[in-house]
């Protein structure tokens, strides 16, 4: 049985994977996520070379440094609102639209075990996300590379490493969310507007706080850490500004590039542990009443 099991993920894995990267919509997302993030690195790019000549990291630099003085950098920005649309169009139609044209039934009536079907387009939809995510960091630091001439050092490496698995996993919450809604709503349309009205508030809650002056900066923080996107950029901020200690710091700044002594990939990542371990666990919260509910069907 175990065997037959992970046959039949296996099959509805790489026939979701074959449609994905087949289909016309995923072509169209690639090459937006890809225009734009180039476009995000090369619109600083006399700004970054002048900012590296002698600092830390300078590698990493490439992905947080913004052109304009007093303003966030816009690959973590382009990231942090983008790979929600991505989970979203990625995850919206993934159940209804199956049912809706009949073949949801006759998938199930084939020897293949009804969860099989949900984990396999989950599994499918994270490696999309994983295989974008990489090549656009890789893009992104070769096209660096040579502009400033410095390669990663070991630590640069592995916080990007680290950085990859987090953006992952945050894609993951909202390619859940979106699986989520295509299982309670029979509707496309009403399964696209649940997501994209979810995501939109939490952008709101992140912005929120940012574009009002308010009198306590920690009032401000607690408005911001409702909002899942506040929770991943306080995570790859400090993960990668070495320097960086918390996102009070970041926001009274006004920028990431905090003038104190850098910090261990280790000591990073115990500061952003609690948030690292909310993302987690609202994409293993969202998934799991994905999963429920459609195994109760």
């Amino acid at each position: 049985m175990k065997s037959s099991t992970i046959s039949g993920l296996l099959t509805i894995f790489a026939k979701e994977l074959a449609d994905v990267f087949t289909s016309w919509r995923f072509i169209i997302l690639f090459l937006i996520v890809f225009a734009v993030g180039i476009f995000a690195v090369y619109i600083d790019a006399q700004y970054i070379r002048a900012a590296v000549v002698s600092a830390q990291f300078v590698f990493l630099q490439l992905y947080t440094t913004s052109g304009q003085e007093g303003a966030l950098p816009l690959f973590i920005y382009f990231i942090a609102f983008f790979m929600p649309l991505v989970g979203i169009i990625l995850g919206f139609d993934s159940i209804n639209s199956e049912r809706n044209n009949g073949t949801l039934s006759r998938l199930i009536s084939q020897p293949i075990y009804r969860d099989a079907v949900i984990n396999g387009k989950f599994m499918a939809g994270v490696v999309t996300m994983a295989i974008m995510l990489t090549g656009l960091v890789l893009l992104v630091g070769g096209m660096g590379l040579r502009m400033v001439g410095v390669p990663p050092t070991s630590e640069e490496a592995v916080r990007l490493l680290f950085f990859l698995i987090i953006a992952v996993v945050y894609g993951a919450f909202w390619l859940g969310l979106a699986m989520l809604f295509s299982i309670l709503f029979r509707r496309v349309a009403t399964s696209a507007l649940a997501s994209i009205a979810i995501w939109l508030g939490c952008i709101g809650l992140f912005l929120g706080p940012s574009l009002v002056q308010m009198g306590s900066t920690g009032v401000s923080l607690a408005v911001m850490l409702i909002s899942p996107i506040t929770l991943f950029w306080q995570v790859v901020t400090i993960l990668l500004v070495p320097n960086a200690r918390t996102l009070g710091q970041l926001a009274q700044s006004g920028n990431l590039m905090v003038p104190n002594s850098a910090l261990s990939v280790g000591q990073s990542l115990l500061i952003v542990w609690p948030y690292l371990m909310s993302i987690v666990m609202l994409t293993i919260i969202c998934f799991a009443i994905s999963y429920v509910r459609f195994m109760r069907e």
